[in-house]
């Protein structure tokens, strides 16, 4: 008699337990995909797949091209599914338009995103806090007290010096490669610490790079902002590490502010404010109905080297590479710059608002090169109405910025570098013209333009005046340079033509 082994219940039962509760957990997420939006008459966009929604079209190119695609089939208002969260992308002037101006008040949110609400102190900042009193306060501040005509015009001088680093680092570099980005990177945040903390703090290096590697860390869509249902997802973000960051850069921007303190309560002060002074001041104030923690001050400091050093970095990188890819266009600003500029024999602040030309290619470059393609996302407060199509509270709103500099029913020869578009109109980056809006419009729109402006002008204007710029010989020629990096080649302006350096630029 053959006795047959007794069956495990057990491990028969747990593949089958397994099984069907994943087939159970993957149908609840399809319905609540499929239902969560399907009542609701949405804006067009690509039918969504169960667990990931669209993500897995935005793979192989940039995000801000990979929108664009499908806006051109779906349209300028456009829904997507990005993981779990319902996103509309905005890609004309028009639906610009009626985001930040039409229904400007119900899109003025910003979407609670844990990553942000790590780096900006629990969202006590201008860029991603809530629409709220404090966020009134903060940005009525700014505009009142740092970024004043009288407040950017007192960093002349440093802006002035650090440039002029700038171009002793390039002279220098006779007959090796210089890599160009790099240093108008160090150029532009040298700027924004030295405004912002006075003299050169002992952290600024540490500080300048933690900074940096935290902009890295919050790009893109982080899995713990697309799924912020999910706790097993939030652990895979791997925002323990982030924490970590942040708290790096929490110390050292404390120490600055304590040593600030300190130095006020010694009466050891600069002959100049810097920005956390002139923050510092307003804290110490009695009778005001807003009260600025040190947290503000921080989150705003953070802000600041964001938009005035990341944006302006952008941007002149872009310009110089647009140029040298022009010669013809390189020429003509030149020869504005030294015409302006000969009777002087050196460049300043003072006579900048002459460069027209130079302006209007600063203007084409941030339309095909917009500093933020896409802008910070924004969240709708209530349920409205937009060409006929609801748009639910609390959806996600992204305005490619980049493809509505690139709409030819707005731009003759939309892809082509033409800065002359430019002359001869009052198309400006203020908010008020909707098909070139690269610093954005409405209540959002960034407040600190005033302060990166010269901070592109200034660099642009000497690198142009001192040196000839140029392709190396034998490598490439103009039309094939390819625009995400490339090597240039300098004759210093006094003639010494024996100097040939290789420059290295790299762009996004």
């Amino acid at each position: 008699m053959v006795m047959e082994e007794p069956q495990d219940e057990n491990h028969n039962a747990f593949p089958i337990y397994f099984i069907t509760s994943v087939l159970f957990f993957l149908l609840v997420l399809f319905k609540l995909v499929k239902g969560s939006d399907s009542s609701k008459n949405l804006p067009p966009g690509p039918r969504a797949l169960p667990l990931i929604g669209n993500m897995h079209q935005l793979l192989g190119s940039l995000p801000h091209e990979s929108l664009k695609k499908l806006a051109d089939k779906y349209g300028p208002l456009m829904h997507l599914k990005l993981g779990e969260v319902s996103t509309i992308i905005i890609t004309s002037p028009e639906m610009a338009q009626q985001i930040m101006k039409t229904h400007d008040l119900n899109f003025s949110d910003r979407p609670d995103l844990l990553s942000t609400r790590i780096v900006s102190y629990n969202r006590s900042d201008i860029a991603f806090s809530q629409l709220g009193d404090s966020w009134r306060q903060l940005r009525k501040l700014c505009i009142a007290e740092l970024f004043t005509p009288k407040s950017v015009q007192s960093f002349r001088s440093i802006r002035e010096d650090e440039v002029s680093v700038l171009l002793e680092k390039v002279g220098a570099s006779e007959g090796s490669v210089f890599n160009l980005s790099q240093s108008i990177y160090h150029l532009t945040y040298g700027i924004v610490a030295r405004a912002a903390f006075g003299k050169k703090s002992r952290h600024q290096e540490a500080f300048l790079a933690k900074i940096d590697e935290q902009l890295q860390f919050i790009g893109g869509f982080s899995v713990a902002d697309i799924y912020p249902s999910s706790r097993v997802l939030r652990r895979m973000a791997k925002l323990e590490k982030l924490e970590k960051l942040h708290r790096d850069i929490d110390r050292m921007l404390q120490d600055i502010i304590d040593e600030h303190k300190n130095r006020k309560s010694s009466k050891e002060g600069e002959a100049v404010e810097d920005l956390v002074d002139v923050l510092l001041k307003f804290q110490s104030q009695k009778g005001s109905d807003f009260t600025l923690t040190d947290e503000n001050i921080k989150a705003v400091i953070q802000d600041i080297f964001v938009g005035g050093g990341e944006t302006s970095s952008a941007v002149v990188e872009w310009v110089m590479s647009e140029l040298i890819r022009n010669p013809r266009m390189m020429e003509e600003a030149q020869v504005e710059v030294r015409r302006v500029f000969d009777s002087k024999g050196y460049v300043d602040e003072i006579e900048l608002h002459q460069l027209i030309y130079l302006k209007s290619i600063i203007k084409e470059t941030m339309r095909l090169h917009p500093p933020l393609p896409l802008l910070v996302p924004r969240a709708s407060r209530e349920m409205c109405q937009i060409n006929g199509y609801e748009i639910p509270s609390k959806t996600r709103v992204i305005i490619n910025v980049w493809a509505i500099g690139r709409d030819s029913k707005y731009w003759l020869e939309a892809e082509s570098f033409k800065p002359e578009r430019f002359l001869n109109n009052s198309i400006d980056f203020k908010g008020t013209n909707f098909e070139f809006i690269p610093f954005g419009a409405g209540r959002r729109i960034c407040p600190g333009i005033p302060f990166a402006i010269p901070n592109i002008e200034l660099p642009l204007a000497q690198l142009l005046y001192n040196f000839d710029w140029k392709l190396p010989k034998n490598i490439m020629n103009n039309e094939e340079l390819d625009m995400t990096g490339y090597i240039v080649v300098f004759d210093p302006l006094d003639g010494s033509s024996n100097i040939d350096c290789g420059v290295f630029i790299g762009t996004e």
